[in-house]
């Protein structure tokens, strides 16, 4: 976040100095996995620089027009294992890796931040809440619904009823329900839309395995004593993957769009991590005005990605297609 260069057009380039932060940074979390590694510096957009010995004075960038000269000593720009080299050294050393040119290809947004690197963090949240969503409504989908098809009565009916009720509640007011039961946040949102996929999938499966439990090669498999858990998954679930792959896709991309709907309500992701949903949020107001992509640039790339993986899904389904 830099402040001074908030609402930059794209392609906008600035000389930046990274300035050692004061504290030092806690780092191995494994939450950095999803958020990224805290920085140990803080970046200072600059016009232009000059060394005086141990001195540099640097003319720092407010605003179009508008700057401050600022002098700082080498020794406290410099890493402390990088105090103790000549004045010659420390200067090329400053000159190498904390003065960089940088170019924001999408531009900023009002708080000087890299659209294109929220962009490309924010897909992270997208991707990860599909695949987590995929993962247990397929789980809890295949279970139930293995288990209504194959036993069917008492079973069947149990299950069943359980869909149909969830079936007439709306699929993202049932999300609102869970979110606000057990908390927003990065995980909870996870869980919350996982939660609320499995019916479509438990429908399917139920239906495709009422019709392959009465094939000749499932009545041979209970005539050789083969238990019941075998038969369901070494020989009626794998018969049904091209199915099962649609159904995974098209939950993926449901995922994706309820997380940037959620997010976008202010009930998803919260700020400051990188969310599709939240960038729309933030600057859905600036489509009136002269700066509409900071709002289309991020719909754009959940559009693209709900599409891929709806392509994905027919091209999985006509290759395991066994049937074919």
């Amino acid at each position: 976040m830099i402040i001074e260069l908030g609402a930059k057009k794209p392609g906008f380039s600035k000389q930046l100095l990274f300035i050692p932060k004061s504290t030092v940074q806690e780092k191995g979390n494994i939450g950095e996995w999803f958020t990224g590694e805290p920085s140990d510096y803080l970046a200072s957009p600059i016009n232009h620089y000059s060394f005086n010995r141990d001195k540099l004075t640097v003319h720092h960038y407010i605003d179009d027009g508008i700057q401050d000269t600022i002098t700082y000593t080498l020794a406290e720009l410099l890493p402390a294992e990088q105090k103790n080299l000549s004045q010659q050294e420390q200067q090329a050393y400053i000159e190498k890796h904390q003065l960089k040119q940088r170019t924001f290809y999408l531009g900023t947004d009002r708080y000087g931040r890299d659209i294109l690197s929220r962009l490309l963090v924010g897909s992270r949240v997208s991707i990860s809440v599909g695949l987590v969503a995929v993962l247990l409504s397929l789980t809890i989908g295949i279970i139930l619904g293995s288990l209504a098809g194959y036993y069917g009565g008492l079973i069947d009916n149990t299950v069943m009823w359980i869909i149909n009720i969830l079936w007439a509640i709306p699929t993202l007011l049932l999300v609102f329900a869970i979110t606000l039961t057990i908390g927003k946040g990065f995980w909870e949102i996870f869980i919350a839309i996982g939660l609320t996929m499995w019916v479509s999938a438990a429908r399917l499966i139920r239906g495709q395995v009422l019709v392959l439990r009465e094939m000749e090669y499932v009545t041979a498999a209970k005539a050789l004593g083969i238990n019941d858990a075998r038969i369901i998954f070494r020989h009626i679930l794998p018969n049904i993957a091209g199915p099962l792959m649609v159904i995974a896709a098209s939950n993926f991309a449901a995922a994706i769009l309820i997380e940037a709907g959620l997010s976008f309500l202010g009930i998803g992701v919260q700020p400051p991590q990188p969310s599709w949903g939240l960038m729309i949020k933030e600057h859905y107001n600036f489509l009136l005005t002269n700066r509409p992509f900071l709002a289309l640039i991020p719909g754009i790339a959940i559009m693209l990605l709900v599409y891929a993986f709806n392509i994905l899904g027919n091209a999985l389904r006509d290759v395991l297609d066994v049937r074919a």
